[in-house]
């Protein structure tokens, strides 16, 4: 039976989603939606699931204007709500009282194209149908409603749940729907059975496959078996990519379904060049200099870093930070898929392709031809020395999956840098965490000043961020809108993968990945690390 309301049923979901903690649950309710939700609406479900969520068509500041107008609330009070609760679709959600209630009768599809079409109105319209709506739901509705029209939908379900769900209810295998569901397509123009079936969209020759993601190595490496059994190379600190080369176009994609072509015009040559079309090639997009491996060596995150999000790319930028693609792995040749080829034959084949493109920007990773484990764990060892995070370990008759799987890929990441610094700043968190104080700024010494080096707001337990609210609110100084200047008393040591040189921060450096490792109650301020340990890991590790 279609549902009356299939927004109202989608808010239920979200709801449902997030008090619900065991996985199974939770996928319980993803399929009981698909069951009964309109073909449109589980469309919507898809894309919003996806990250294909529609523009913001409403400032956020006319939506504040307009709660504060409604409810009568002074500016102050209500900014002193925002940073209490910590996301201002919540708030706007909490503090609109509840009108009519089981009210609202459109589905999910009509809610988002009444969001589209209400940011080409004017004030007055925009204002007359968004208060409408407000008071046509109760607050949880509000919420997801808010969360939309915010642009800023995001949920704590993984896409690969929801591929499970609708591979349960079209009873077909998950992969296929992971290749399905990935790629460009219009959530407004396809139907559900065009979107599960793949057509409709699988004329598009920019469609990439799903990445298969690799587990962390649990336990002593040697757990795996025979060494030989398994393919070694580093592990790149880059963005994970693919290059596909479909009816003589070029397109890339980044792990996160982004459609970066246009961002890495030094790719642009692989178009020209006798590449076959019906190519797909798996990878690690870095920026690379002219070194050991082959003609290239790879520089730190941070030369990526200067790239990313800029719409206009500099001479300087593409000539300090030149982009190179670093390939492991071939997914489709002359048009045929070779996912289910064993990882030897399809690592041959891309040899052959890249040995013979001959291009700089497009480089092999390569094997790490070692017969012990132990030599291997002594290689582990010096990855910062090559600039990698630590080794990749890939069974040899593996076939390539989708989403992360146990049995045949994994990464042997080397131990994180850690430095022990003070808390001075303390936020409040987001989502769960919105009234406790959890996001925290460091800083180490520098002679008798303190000087701030990273921010970090994961690591701890529940148990402990309870503990350091409980401290920043009798021992807050300062108040710098939500921001409170803390004594320089709780020390913690911060783990963090890598280290550049960065004249954006007081510090002069910028930590890649940092976060808590533990709390060290056992040692005072005065015992905490200096600005100079921090420059000589700089000279260390940095590049």
């Amino acid at each position: 039976m279609i549902m009356n309301s299939g927004f109202i049923k989608f808010a239920e979901l979200i709801r449902l989603l997030g008090i619900e903690t065991k996985t199974n649950e939770k996928l319980r309710s993803l399929v009981d939606f698909l069951k009964k939700a309109s073909d449109q609406d589980k469309v919507w479900l898809i894309a919003l699931f996806t990250g294909r969520r529609p523009k913001r068509s409403i400032k956020t500041s006319l939506l504040t204007k307009w709660c504060i107008d409604i409810t009568g609330l002074s500016s102050w009070l209500f900014t002193e709500s925002y940073h209490t609760v910590g996301d201002l679709a919540e708030t706007i959600a909490l503090l609109i009282p509840d009108g009519k209630g089981n009210s609202y009768k459109a589905s999910l599809l009509e809610t988002i194209e009444t969001i589209q079409r209400v940011g080409s109105l004017n004030e007055d319209e925009q204002f007359s149908i968004i208060k409408e709506i407000w008071f046509s739901l109760n607050k949880d509705e509000r919420f997801v409603f808010n969360k939309l029209i915010t642009g800023n939908f995001r949920i704590g379900v993984s896409a690969q749940l929801v591929i499970q769900a609708i591979a349960e209810v079209t009873k077909q295998e998950p992969s296929y729907i992971a290749h399905r569901i990935s790629g460009k397509w219009d959530p407004f123009i396809i139907t559900f059975s065009e979107l599960v079936a793949g057509d409709g969209i699988s004329t598009d020759p920019s469609k990439p496959y799903p990445f298969y993601l690799a587990y962390a190595i649990e336990g002593e490496v040697e757990q795996l078996g025979d060494v030989t059994e398994w393919q070694s190379e580093w592990k790149w600190d880059g963005i994970r990519g693919q290059i596909i080369k479909r009816d003589h176009e070029l397109f890339i994609w980044s792990r996160g379904e982004e459609l970066m072509t246009d961002k890495f015009p030094e790719l642009h040559i692989l178009t020209s060049i006798s590449i076959p079309d019906g190519i797909v090639l798996d990878g690690e997009i870095m920026c690379l200099k002219a070194g050991s491996f082959g003609d290239w060596t790879p520089l730190p995150f941070a030369s990526l870093q200067t790239r990313i999000g800029r719409k206009n790319l500099s001479k300087k930028i593409l000539q300090e930070s030149p982009i190179g693609f670093i390939c492991y792995d071939l997914l489709e040749y002359e048009g045929e898929d070779w996912r289910d080829k064993p990882l030897d034959e399809r690592r041959k084949k891309m040899e052959e392709i890249c040995v013979q493109l001959n291009s700089p920007v497009l480089q092999i990773s390569p094997i790490l031809h070692l017969s012990s484990w132990e030599e291997l764990k002594n290689i582990r060892n010096q990855s910062r020395e090559y600039g990698s995070e630590g080794l990749m370990l890939k069974r040899r008759s593996s076939i390539y999956q989708s989403g992360r799987k146990r049995g045949d890929w994994y990464k042997w990441k080397i131990d994180p840098l850690t430095i022990d610094g003070v808390m001075i700043y303390a936020q409040k968190g987001h989502g769960r965490r919105s009234n406790l104080f959890t996001d925290y700024t460091f800083a180490v010494r520098d002679g008798d000043q303190l000087v701030s080096f990273a921010k970090a707001y994961s690591g701890l337990t529940d148990k402990e961020f309870v503990e350091v609210d409980a401290f920043v609110k009798k021992n807050a100084l300062e108040k710098f809108g939500p921001v409170r200047t803390v004594k320089p008393e709780l020390v913690f040591e911060i783990a963090f993968e890598g280290i550049a040189g960065s004249s954006r921060h007081k510090s002069g450096v910028a930590l890649r990945f940092p976060r808590i490792n533990r709390w060290r109650k056992d040692k005072p301020v005065s015992e905490i690390n200096t600005l100079e340990d921090l420059k000589k890991m700089l000279e260390l590790y940095g590049k």
